[in-house]
């Protein structure tokens, strides 16, 4: 029979082992970002797009834990270290997203915790804290999940969508049905990791051609896939062809536009450059020594620029790329190792070094720009 000791003893030692595993937020998780406080009526940590994009990384580390958690049979807050990355910053699970086919959590709703903020003197959601959070993890390689990951992974690299996947179609029901509750996608942020990051974006799109923008943090969204490698060298074809017809000699006619068209594209430019102003950019946070998402930072042949914006990133103007309505934030380190340069944890580094690319990529452009192009009206027969 085991005497109170000898259970005081094991509840101790796995305390000590809770307290000290090597994925507890105060082990593994950010160092430079505190928990919000009374002063956030005064001054929002949410404004800051570096504070942002660090606990967004958290939120989607949270959703990583949930499965881990889930597989390890770690439950309860004496044990599960999930809660241990949104519980800080004043968010609460509302529902683990599960796959039916296998069991696994592969995304978490978070909301902001009315009841904890007010044990903190907060009485209302700071400025530019989204009230509801849909965090998806990328991939896992162990065997409970491992199937339906990697079957994500191998559909995205054949078709360059996650279209037609299950936790695809999940995903997008689970942000309609919060944007309906919601009454509005104002106060609603989508953030994923790797295959997580594809997934958000693919549902992104889709919310935006019906007319639906939400708040997106990408971290390491995939960019390689079989269409992607065909593209970039016949790219690359067309752009030395363009450079070369450049330099033939041409007819006038075909060298100006008329009046007319000159002041109805210059119109189309404006309207779309105020779209783009008026509604929210998603964040893409990519590492060029990530094979994986590197593309992003791909050219199309037109001259690109970007400046430095160190950890305490600046604030700039919306328009982010120079075609779409996105920012594109590039790791500007040395060459990194893969593992290194995919990782989670580097997008709360204390020592991350960012810039803002703001280029003419090809994959991005091929992706997004239709959602902010105006179309024109279509014909109708009289």
């Amino acid at each position: 029979m085991k005497t109170y000791w000898s259970f005081r003893k094991n509840s101790m030692e796995r305390n000590h082992s809770f307290q000290y595993h090597p994925k507890a937020f105060h082990v593994f998780g950010p160092r430079h970002i505190s928990s919000p406080g009374w002063r956030e009526l005064i001054s929002s940590s949410w404004k800051n797009e570096s504070y942002k994009r660090a606990v967004m990384a958290c939120f989607v580390q949270s959703a990583y834990l949930l499965e881990l958690d889930r597989q390890e049979n770690r439950y309860g807050v004496e044990t599960a270290l999930a809660p241990q990355w949104w519980t800080p910053f004043k968010y609460k699970l509302v529902e683990p997203l599960v796959d039916e086919r296998d069991g696994s959590i592969f995304a978490a709703i978070l909301e902001w915790d009315q009841a904890a903020a007010l044990a903190d003197f907060i009485p209302v959601r700071p400025t530019g804290a989204p009230k509801v959070v849909l965090a998806i993890r990328g991939t896992l390689l162990k065997n409970p999940t491992i199937r339906r990951d990697v079957e994500d992974d191998l559909r995205y690299l054949a078709w360059e969508s996650l279209r037609g996947s299950f936790r695809f179609e999940r995903l997008l029901s689970a942000l309609k049905s919060i944007i309906f509750n919601q009454q509005g996608s104002k106060n609603v942020s989508i953030t994923g990791h790797s295959l997580g990051a594809g997934f958000a974006l693919e549902v992104y799109k889709t919310l935006a051609a019906e007319g639906t923008y939400v708040e997106a943090h990408l971290f390491n969204p995939p960019s390689v896939s079989l269409a992607m490698s065909y593209r970039i060298l016949s790219g690359k074809a067309g752009f030395v062809w363009k450079r070369f017809k450049s330099m033939l000699p041409s007819n006038s006619e075909y060298q100006s536009k008329s009046i007319a068209e000159g002041a109805a594209e210059s119109t189309e430019s404006r309207i779309t450059s105020e779209l783009k102003q008026m509604l929210p950019m998603p964040h893409l946070y990519v590492n060029t020594s990530d094979y994986i998402c590197c593309y992003y930072n791909y050219s199309d042949g037109v001259q690109n620029s970007s400046f430095n914006i160190g950890n305490k990133e600046r604030e700039v103007k919306p328009g982010g790329n120079a075609l779409t309505g996105v920012k594109l934030f590039v790791v500007s380190k040395a060459k990194q190792r893969f593992l290194e340069a995919h990782r989670l944890k580097q997008w709360w580094s204390d020592d991350l070094e960012l810039q803002m690319a703001l280029n003419n990529s090809m994959l991005i452009s091929r992706k997004l720009n239709s959602l902010y192009t105006i179309q024109p009206p279509k014909q109708t027969q009289g």
